[in-house]
């Protein structure tokens, strides 16, 4: 199929590379060009506009969005709707907020084009893995494009979650329950670190023996198992975590629905203390957002945040789900 991504950044790099490998035919835009000519060296067409992205399309026309979510996907949804026709389709697949897209498809429904959300899961090894995907929106228009949902996804790895928003709402739901899984790894290794055995425990062999048919196994743990290989005390990080919205949201909508969520809420908590105390499970949080998303982490000695520093060098054998 032909789909345009527009935004290079993490994810939409190499989603778009591996649609190219998929046999796919794939537009891109960026707002950097150095990120455009770098996936045109990889097969895809590079454009430098919308405008061109749109008109190197053939209708009816897919784009799917992989910016920030908030206003620079309203921006590019702004100057995309009077370019696009009819039975055109936009794809948003970040991280938004669910409410967000019910107001987008109201928008682009006076214009006839369609509006799918797109939770996506996968961070930096989506490209080798494949990504786990959450539609929302019209059920034709899914199906329609099921054999990109294909080649992006492992086995299984897709579904349709019901109409406009489901999508994004199962993916707000999923960054939860990993806030919460994070955080309890954090404290895990913490107590083990702070114990008679800290001194002489390996905790990278730690993580590696709870991955060998553990009931707390996961690819948390092998990111945790990495991290550890390279850094044994995660000396070189101070335990500043960001947040980046869909765990608010979560603990926001437990309290609208009435649902306890009291580990979730806590998880977030923790985030925002994180800023104002380094701790050894603050690491933990902070290393495994770098290994999984290559999101930036702080580095001890300078203060700074640094992108991406070192994700993904260390890779373990298998993939526990």
């Amino acid at each position: 199929m032909q789909i345009a991504i527009a935004g290079l950044g993490r994810m939409g790099m190499n989603m778009a590379r591996k649609l190219v490998r998929g046999g796919h035919e794939v537009v891109a835009w960026n707002r950097s060009p150095d990120k455009v000519e770098e996936i045109a060296g990889d097969g895809a067409k590079g454009t430098f506009s919308l405008g061109e992205m749109v008109e190197s399309l053939v209708s009816p026309r897919t784009v799917w969005l992989m910016l920030p979510a908030g206003k620079t996907v309203d921006d590019a949804i702004e100057q995309l709707t009077p370019l696009l026709e009819p039975g055109d389709i936009i794809i948003d697949g970040g991280n938004s907020f669910y409410r967000d897209d019910m107001k987008r498809k109201r928008h682009l429904d006076h214009y006839g084009i369609h509006y799918l959300d797109v939770g996506v899961s996968g961070g930096i090894w989506g490209l080798k893995e494949g990504y786990c995907l959450m539609v929302g929106g019209e059920a034709k228009i899914f199906r329609h494009l099921e054999p990109v949902f294909q080649t992006l996804a492992p086995p299984e790895g897709y579904m349709h979650c019901g109409e406009c928003g489901a999508g994004h709402f199962v993916k707000m739901v999923h960054n939860g329950i990993e806030y919460g899984m994070m955080s309890a790894y954090g404290e895990g290794f913490s107590i083990l670190k702070a114990s008679p055995y800290g001194n002489s425990l390996n905790l990278a062999s730690v993580a590696h023996l709870w991955n060998k048919g553990s009931v707390v196994r996961s690819w948390l743990l092998e990111l945790m198992e990495a991290a550890f290989l390279k850094d044994r005390d995660l000396e070189s990080l101070q335990g500043y975590v960001e947040d980046s919205g869909e765990g608010r949201w979560t603990v926001q909508q437990a309290i609208d629905t009435g649902v306890p969520a009291p580990v979730i809420a806590a998880a977030v908590f923790q985030r925002f203390r994180s800023r104002i105390q380094d701790s050894f499970s603050d690491k933990v949080l902070a290393a495994l957002r770098n290994e999984f998303g290559g999101h930036a982490v702080v580095a001890k000695d300078e203060g700074k945040k640094s992108p991406s520093a070192g994700a993904g060098e260390v890779r373990p054998a298998s993939r526990q789900k």
